[in-house]
This record gives structure tokens, C-alpha cells and sequence, in this order.
């Protein structure tokens, strides 16, 4: 790869950041080696138009996300964004933490349009396209709402079964529905279904998940009819059949016989597709490895994954690892491997991260007695070890802002300021703190929070180079106010950022949502042909 000529940073000018070209990227995308590409705008803004293979890290959480999304140092990285301006930002915080690899996309995504290369909309645009590639690839079969609904009403032997996690089940569901995530349906299948004749439909909130959880049954070899929910519950709700909200039940663990079968299953399918198991030896090989990338993640369910899990693998449950792989794994070509307690899961797993393309994914073969943690480990914030910031407690604060001597700034998402936050605060993007506290005008006291308080330190120190007035944090957050019994305030009243710090799908918006449904549901439609234009990303064809 030639590195063109460095550039000085805007805001530091003693900082030399190497520049890569939008042609000099696309040949190092394609060259079957580890690259993390990074875009470090805000969620919402990345999603209005970025690279195919990029991993969303805005810089305001760069501190939060950067060990686990890439945790090797010398990983070879290139950073990009509108103009430059955050990335050579995220650029020197790197080089801070250890970072010794990195380059920055010169002229930030403009450039890479301008360039006759594609742009993709959304958020988790690989996974998002996989799933269309599977339906055609694979003919999987589907049905309809108003065909599901008539077949409901007729009384007719089926099962729905909703392959999101629980907190997306509680928040929607089809009337009578059985949560069952994603990794989970193979595994459980045999303990919800006893006659080949029961009926069984898949589904999520659109499509994705709908397709890969229909065609897994399928692919695990199930007798009964499998049919993924056409649209999922957008698709329901837009053909104007009411939904159920709050429920909580949840598909049934798989008890001896049933396991086995699930177990019978996961060999036929680790056959097919290849699917390669390491022992403990050779995990700890690869983990001294230091010239490549390794994610161990642990696929079970999060209430599994807390009560007992092996050291150093993080939660990653199997059916949202597929669906978001570059939310958990953000360095393409690096080696993955899976844990589970039963085989079924991680081998399930790991069958489609193979035909997404990730060229080495395999299953442990954790022994019996292998020692295990509980919880979960509290992730690494970088930047954090010896930092110090004033702290205030809430009963302190409550008393401070009724007598108007503290200003509140929030550096929680827009949507969790947007459903409850601290009375008169205002909501603010850490990587835009200038202009938020220019917005929000002299402060003789500022305090700081965000819902646990950490994201709220990290901008407390940005503000020691930016104002002179007093800058605290409330101690424990959000979470603390909350738990001493304070009230919260609802809305978007002060706004001192953008509300483009995460992305919104169709059903957070509070206005037009079927109208945003339908965007939506044509948008995952049309990635299968938009993938296509950049030839570096590449699916594989299930085996006969």
C-alpha cells in the first residue's frame, strides 16, 4: 500500500495523521488481510451514508468501544468521517492508548463517492445484505400477515416463535408469539414442537432475523413447514393488525430427548458447512498469537452468560452476532471463535458467520470441569485509569438546582433524553462539547451526566480544556438520581447537540412511522443489488 503525503490536524497542529486515498482503501478492503475501518461520526450521521464494510465508533464513545472492538494494538486501521476533522481527533486518542497502525481516509467519505465508490445507508449494512442474499440464495420460504392471520383465526396447529432478544419482543410482539432469539430456535425448536404437521413462522421487526432463523430450522433439518413472517411485525402492523406489548414469554430450554436432537442437528449442519472445533490448547495457542485478531465470544443468552460463563469471552448472543456482526467484531479477516454450554448454539452460529464470509470462525470444545466466572466484567474505558473528576451527589444537585446555582448538561442518546432525564438539563454530544456549552451559554457550575456516569467523566475532562468555570459529574449517574427517588423530566425542550447521535428506526420516530416502516422494508430489499457495485464484501453459496 502507498501512503500519500501526512497533513496537519485542524485542532492540533503539532499532529501528523498518514492519509490514504479513497483508491488505496478499496485495494487494501480487498486484499484478504485484518483492517479495521472505523467511522467515528455520530450513529445517526453514519447512517445517512457510509462505507460498506465500515464499523460505526464515534469518537464521543471512542473511550467505550475501542478495546473490544479492536483489541489487538497494531491492527492495522484506517479512520475516516465527513472532513477529516474527527478522524485525525480519534486518530491522536489512539495513538494515546497504544495504537501504533493508523491511517485516515483523506477527503472522508466525500472523497470515497466522489471516487465512483458506493455509499450505504442504515446501520449494520453487511448482515443487513446477508439476509437478502439468504432468502434468494436459498428460496426461503414465507407467508404473509394477512395469510398468518387467517390461518390464526382458523384455529390451525402453528407456532410463532420471535427470533429477537427479549427486550425487542417486550417492546412488540404478534399476538401469541413465543420469544425465542435468533441462535436459540435450533436448540429449542424440539422442546416447542412435538408434530411434524405444527406450522412453524419465524419472525423479527423486518426481515433479517425472520430469514436467517426460518432457514437455520430449516437447514437443522426440521420436518415441519418452516416459513419466515414476510416484513415481521412491520409488515403486521402495516397490514393493520394490532400487536401485543409487554409480553414475556419465551420458548422453553430443551430438556434430554429434546437436546439430543438439537445436538443431532448441530453435527449435521458443522458437516455441511465445515464448521471446525479447537480444544483449550488450541485456543491458548492462538490467544499468545500477537500478529492477529481474536474475538472469543460466548453466544448463549445474556441471563446464561451472567450466571456462568469461561474467562475472557464476552456475551455476544448468536441470532444478534449475525444480524450485527460489525457491532461486535470490527476488524474483518479476524479469527472468531465461539463457546456455548451444548454445541448447538456456537455451531449455529458460526455455520453462517462462515457464509458471510469470515474465513476463520470455530467452535471450542470446552471441557466439562473448565473453570468459569460469573457476571459481567465491566468493559475496559480507556483514558480512564488515573483520571479524577469532582463528583456531586443527586440529593446535593436537586438542592443546587432548585436554589439555580448548577447548570446540567446530559451525554445520554437523544432517545434516552428523550424518555427521561434530569429536570432543566440540557442534552449535549460529547465530540461536539464546544459548541454545546457555547449554545447553552455561561455556567457559574456545570454538572455533568449520563446514565451510569461514565460517558459523562470522559466529558468532564474534554471541558477542562475548554471552559474555566467549575465542570462535576453526578456521582452514579442518571441511574443514581433515578434511584433516589427524583423525578425525571420527558422531552427534547434544551437541545444543545444534534439529535443525530444514534440512529432511529422506523418505530423510535414519533411521527410518520408506518411511513418509515415502508422506507425501511424497501431499503433491506434493495442492499442485495447495492452490495454488488463493491465487489470486496463477497457471501458464500450454502453447500449442496
Amino acid at each position: 500500500m502507498t501512503v500519500t503525503a501526512t497533513k496537519r490536524t485542524r485542532s492540533k497542529p503539532d499532529v501528523f495523521s498518514p492519509l490514504v486515498t479513497a483508491g488505496e482503501l478499496r485495494g487494501m478492503l480487498g486484499d484478504g488481510r485484518e483492517l479495521a475501518l472505523l467511522d467515528v461520526r455520530e450513529e445517526g450521521v453514519f447512517a445517512a451514508g457510509h462505507l460498506l464494510t465500515a464499523a460505526c465508533l464515534p469518537l464521543s464513545r471512542l473511550e467505550l468501544l475501542l478495546d473490544r472492538s479492536v483489541p489487538r494494538r497494531t491492527t492495522r486501521v484506517v479512520l475516516c468521517d465527513d472532513d477529516e476533522t474527527l478522524a485525525q481527533r480519534a486518530a491522536a486518542a489512539m495513538r494515546r492508548f497504544g495504537y501504533r497502525n493508523i491511517s485516515v481516509l483523506q477527503g472522508g467519505v466525500a472523497a470515497w463517492r466522489a471516487a465512483g465508490f458506493e455509499l450505504f445507508s442504515g446501520i449494520n449494512v453487511p448482515s443487513k445484505a446477508f439476509g437478502e442474499h439468504v432468502e434468494h440464495a436459498c428460496e426461503t420460504p414465507r407467508i404473509g400477515a394477512a395469510e398468518l392471520k387467517a390461518r390464526m383465526d382458523a384455529g390451525e396447529d402453528m407456532v410463532v416463535l420471535d427470533s429477537r432478544p427479549a427486550s425487542e419482543y417486550w417492546v412488540m410482539n404478534i399476538p401469541g408469539a413465543l420469544d425465542c432469539p435468533g441462535a436459540e430456535l435450533a436448540y429449542r425448536i424440539h422442546e416447542i414442537v412435538k408434530r411434524p404437521e405444527t406450522l412453524v413462522v419465524v419472525n423479527c421487526a423486518g426481515r433479517t432475523r425472520s430469514i436467517i432463523g426460518a432457514q437455520s430450522l430449516i437447514d437443522a433439518g426440521l420436518p415441519n413447514r418452516v416459513v419466515a413472517l414476510k416484513n415481521g411485525t412491520m409488515g403486521w402492523h402495516l397490514a393493520g393488525l394490532a400487536l401485543e406489548h409487554g409480553s414475556t414469554r419465551e420458548a422453553p430450554a430443551p430438556g434430554g430427548a429434546a437436546l439430543g436432537r438439537a445436538r443431532e442437528s448441530a453435527a449435521r449442519i458443522a458437516k455441511r458447512f465445515g464448521v471446525a472445533k479447537i480444544s483449550p490448547a488450541e485456543l491458548d495457542r492462538i490467544r499468545r498469537d500477537t500478529t492477529r485478531t481474536l474475538y472469543c465470544f460466548d453466544v448463549r443468552s445474556p441471563e446464561e452468560y451472567r450466571a456462568s460463563h469461561l474467562a475472557g469471552f464476552a456475551n455476544a448472543p448468536g441470532g444478534q452476532l449475525v444480524q450485527a456482526t460489525d457491532r461486535y467484531a470490527a476488524v474483518r479477516n479476524a479469527r472468531i471463535v465461539l463457546a456455548d454450554s451444548d454445541g448447538v448454539r456456537a455451531t449455529m452460529t458460526a455455520s453462517w458467520l462462515l457464509q458471510m464470509g469470515w474465513p476463520e470462525v470455530s467452535v471450542l470444545e470446552a471441557p466439562a470441569g473448565a473453570p468459569r466466572v460469573e457476571g459481567v466484567e465491566p468493559p475496559r474505558v480507556l483514558g480512564m485509569e488515573n483520571a479524577r473528576v469532582d463528583g456531586v451527589s443527586a440529593a446535593e444537585l436537586r438542592r443546587r438546582l432548585d436554589a439555580g446555582e448548577s447548570t446540567v448538561v446530559d451525554f445520554a442518546t437523544s432517545i434516552e433524553y428523550r424518555d427521561g432525564h434530569v429536570p432543566g438539563a440540557w442534552f449535549a454530544v460529547r465530540s461536539r462539547l464546544r459548541d454545546a456549552l457555547a449554545k447553552i451559554g455561561e455556567a457559574g457550575d456545570w454538572v455533568f451526566t449520563s446514565p451510569d456516569g461514565v460517558l459523562a467523566k470522559l466529558a468532564a475532562l474534554d471541558a477542562r480544556g475548554i471552559t474555566a468555570a467549575r465542570v462535576r459529574v453526578l456521582a452514579g449517574g442518571t441511574a443514581a438520581w433515578i434511584a433516589t427517588g427524583f423525578t425525571l423530566e420527558r422531552g427534547t425542550e434544551h437541545l444543545a447537540s444534534a439529535t443525530d447521535d444514534i440512529y432511529y428506526r422506523p418505530y423510535d420516530g414519533q411521527s410518520q412511522v408506518e411511513q418509515a416502516m415502508k422506507d425501511y422494508l424497501g431499503w433491506e430489499v434493495a442492499l442485495a443489488e447495492q452490495i454488488r457495485r463493491e465487489p470486496y464484501l463477497t457471501f458464500k453459496a450454502p453447500p449442496v
